[in-house]
């Protein structure tokens, strides 16, 4: 074989590999995450109170429980599939809000919460700190099972 098809080969391998790691990992709730521009960070940013969102648009509409705060953009195929989920889930849960933010418009709050791709979910509690987090489309199940483990 020449050259040219090992190089094909190899990229095809690759690309299984990377779209099979993709599919496995998207969606799964994988705990908290450092953020920064919190109370113990020099540099003060959005999030220097305890919650996440204080001195946001969105600080007075936590849930009573838990908040699904997404974060999409506007040609994200996949944050309308999540919408649609967190908003059912938030609609059988008494208790739980779901909360979305263009990323492209609020990027000082994507940057202070390292947010590096969309759709984001962050599970807040009651008082906005963040309990954990997925990035892809969760599933319906995957979100009851990440509240249900709180």
């Amino acid at each position: 074989m020449s050259t040219g098809a090992w190089f094909l080969i190899a990229t095809l391998v690759l690309a299984l590999a990377f779209g099979l790691f993709r599919a496995v990992t998207d969606g799964r709730f994988r705990g908290t995450h450092q953020v920064r521009g919190g109370a113990d960070d020099p540099a003060s940013g959005p999030v220097a109170s305890g919650s996440l969102l204080g001195g946001t648009p969105w600080a007075d509409q936590l849930g009573g429980s838990y908040t699904l705060l997404q974060f999409s953009s506007a040609f994200c195929a996949p944050c309308r599939a999540t919408r649609r989920v967190l908003q059912d889930v938030a609609t059988a849960l008494p208790g739980v809000a779901h909360l979305e933010v263009d990323a492209e418009h609020h990027l000082d709050l994507v940057r202070a919460l390292g947010i590096l791709r969309t759709p984001t979910t962050v599970i807040l509690d009651s008082t906005g700190a963040e309990i954990t987090r997925a990035t892809g489309a969760p599933t319906k199940q995957q979100v009851y099972a990440a509240l249900g483990a709180l």
